[in-house]
């Protein structure tokens, strides 16, 4: 019957391993999924920061309104401690936001021939496992830390936040020597 290649699962599960291979990607491998899966931490991650950086905005827009007033006669000039202050705020969400950047472009391991020749991508991916529970945790500690909280409550914890800040950074240099460092 014409067509019926079509049909033989033997000839098509060849077909597509050959397509697969060709391509460079077997969707069944056990690495593809530990690559995924590394993406989409990193992407959850990111998100979490992202989520911190608007509560440290909206806290330091909000200490603006409250503790910036508009100029008048009798104070044409606002604060200078408040100014700094505020200033503060917004260094941490723009600190907060690079950090966000650097988690999205943290690298992943290559999925080519001379990387597999020198390096085995399965156990490589497995201790990045370490690295991005550390780091979802870390963000999401920062997250708790920020989320709802006033400008005035940030401010008494930036030092906290700061170093929390210092140890994702920390973390991320460490999952990205795990990668580039000696297989």
């Amino acid at each position: 019957m014409p067509g019926d290649s079509f049909y033989d699962a033997g000839v098509l599960r060849q077909i597509a391993t050959n397509l697969f291979y060709g391509w460079g990607y077997n969707f069944y491998r056990k690495e593809n999924q530990l690559r995924a899966d590394d993406q989409m931490v990193r992407s959850k991650a990111a998100s979490l920061l992202g989520e911190a950086m608007a509560a440290v905005s909206a806290a330091e827009s909000e200490y603006r309104r409250e503790y910036l007033p508009p100029p008048t006669r009798a104070k044409p000039f606002p604060d200078a401690e408040a100014v700094a202050s505020a200033q503060k705020l917004e260094r941490l969400a723009k600190n907060i936001g690079a950090v966000e950047a650097l988690i999205q472009h943290q690298p992943a391991p290559e999925n080519d021939r001379m990387t597999q020749r020198y390096r085995h991508e399965a156990p490589t991916l497995a201790k990045l496992i370490g690295f991005d529970e550390r780091l979802v945790g870390q963000c999401e500690l920062l997250r708790k830390a920020v989320g709802g909280a006033d400008g005035l409550t940030i401010l008494k914890g930036m030092s906290d936040l700061e170093a929390g800040l210092d140890a994702i950074k920390e973390t991320l240099r460490n999952r990205e020597s795990v990668l580039l460092g000696p297989a």
